[in-house]
């Protein structure tokens, strides 16, 4: 690697660059845009030929995953210009109100059949002085920049990047036999990082695996490997110590209710609040429940809107996506109607409990009614099978599971570090080669790889 001594300042969206670089619009160097701005979807219901159509939800990426994309009806009078080739660029040009912001790049090089874009992103092609995978590589870091954000506009709910005055800006492009060695560069670089990056999040699946026999074996054999077992008769149990009751849940529980909201038309209840009240969102895969979505006003629980539950609750979501997830309330608390509160008797540790309804988190989901949502009520929980060891053995098990998953979450965070300094040393070497801080030479591609 060599690094550049000769920039200097020019009108360029990143601030100095090469005096070699040329500043040019980033359209200038395009052929055309399509679907810039809104107007008719290319998609018909009834007429056209079937092809297939690239969706936000396809981008990985500069480039698209091609293993699942959807076949639609397209009318024919809408293909010519939006075919996509080696040489197309695509830009996410729209998206959800709560997403990241829209302005994703992505390449069509990858693709060996004939594919059109959704309305949702714009289409252009990349003209004879500008490589495809340097401009896309640019405009990735344009967006990890947020530079495209001042060209996003907010209407009802969705973001729209203004894609003309977008490629408008002004950037700094080498000479095409540079471009081509930054793109070959990163490209092998970047692989390399992702890969790196995959095999993390690998290690990271493997310790949640780990995580989940960990917890099932302690909560359903226990601590002594040599105690007599028994047939429990539940599936997802299997053979128990031969002392250990198994009962449904009722039979250990005082108190088993769904919480509710305090109605949000009197603000009153939602100002200065100190009672925490927890959602589906709270649940972070950790035994305890410590990040309550709103804190409410003591003025709800006086007027009777608010459901209390005492600390050790087990609160076991049982409606919508997140369905089955358990976690534990350390103090007084409340939640919504997703959740049901389940207080235990003075036979069963609250957290035991817990631990052991971590078994549930991938049961309830695959025996729960399901209509447009899946749900599993507060009467169906009072019937979940539940196991019972002696009061000494719970707490035993707690204190063992306590510390063992807190060195499996110790091992995950340091991985979980590593994944982040890789993703950010990624993102600050696309902006170094792209703006011309690093000057990438032959050298340079072979120490890579490219």
């Amino acid at each position: 690697m060599s690094i550049s001594t000769s920039i200097t300042t020019q009108k360029s969206i990143f601030g100095e660059s090469p005096a070699t670089w040329h500043v040019d619009r980033i359209r200038d160097r395009l052929d055309g845009i399509v679907g810039g701005e809104w107007g008719d979807d290319p998609e018909a219901h009834d007429e056209g030929v079937e092809i297939p159509v690239i969706r936000v939800a396809d981008i990985r990426g500069l480039d698209v995953a091609t293993e699942d994309l959807t076949i639609r009806r397209v009318k024919e009078t809408k293909l010519p210009g939006r075919l996509i080739g080696k040489r197309t660029l695509l830009l996410e040009k729209s998206g959800g109100g709560e997403q990241k912001p829209v302005g994703r790049a992505v390449l069509g090089r990858n693709l060996t059949f004939d594919v059109i874009c959704s309305n949702f992103m714009a289409k252009t092609d990349c003209g004879p002085t500008i490589n495809p995978g340097f401009v896309a590589y640019l405009l990735d870091a344009a967006y990890s920049s947020g530079i495209n954000t001042a060209h996003i506009q907010q209407t009802t709910g969705i973001q729209n990047l203004r894609v003309s005055d977008y490629l408008n800006t002004h950037v700094a492009i080498p000479p095409p036999p540079e471009q081509q060695h930054i793109a070959a560069y990163l490209d092998a670089s970047c692989a390399a990082i992702d890969a790196a990056v995959v095999a993390k999040r690998r290690q990271i699946k493997t310790l949640n695996s780990l995580r989940k026999t960990i917890i099932a074996q302690a909560v359903t054999k226990g601590l002594n490997s040599e105690a007599e077992l028994r047939d429990s008769g539940v599936q997802w149990f299997g053979q128990i110590p031969k002392h250990w009751r198994c009962e449904h849940l009722k039979r250990f529980a005082t108190r088993i209710q769904t919480g509710c909201t305090p109605p949000t038309d009197t603000p009153e209840y939602y100002f200065d609040g100190t009672i925490p009240w927890f959602a589906p969102g709270s649940y972070d895969g950790d035994i305890e429940l410590r990040e309550a979505r709103k804190l409410i006003n003591e003025l709800a629980r006086r007027e009777g809107v608010l459901r209390m539950f005492p600390a050790e609750t087990v609160f076991l979501v049982g409606i919508g996506a997140t369905i089955g997830k358990v976690g534990l309330i350390r103090q007084e608390a409340a939640c919504n109607q997703q959740i049901i509160g389940i207080v235990s008797t003075h036979r069963m540790i609250g957290r035991y409990l817990a631990y052991q309804f971590k078994i549930y988190e991938d049961v309830i989901p695959g025996i729960a009614s399901a209509t447009t949502l899946p749900i599993f009520d507060q009467m169906k929980t009072g019937y979940l099978p539940t196991l019972q060891p002696p009061c000494a053995e719970q707490e035993a098990i707690c204190a063992y599971l306590d510390v063992k998953l807190a060195e499996v979450k110790q091992i995950a965070a340091g991985i979980e570090t590593q994944i982040a300094t890789l993703i950010a040393y990624r993102k600050s070497l696309i902006h170094e080669c792209v703006t011309g801080q690093r000057r990438i030479t032959d050298a340079d591609i072979r120490r890579a790889g490219g």
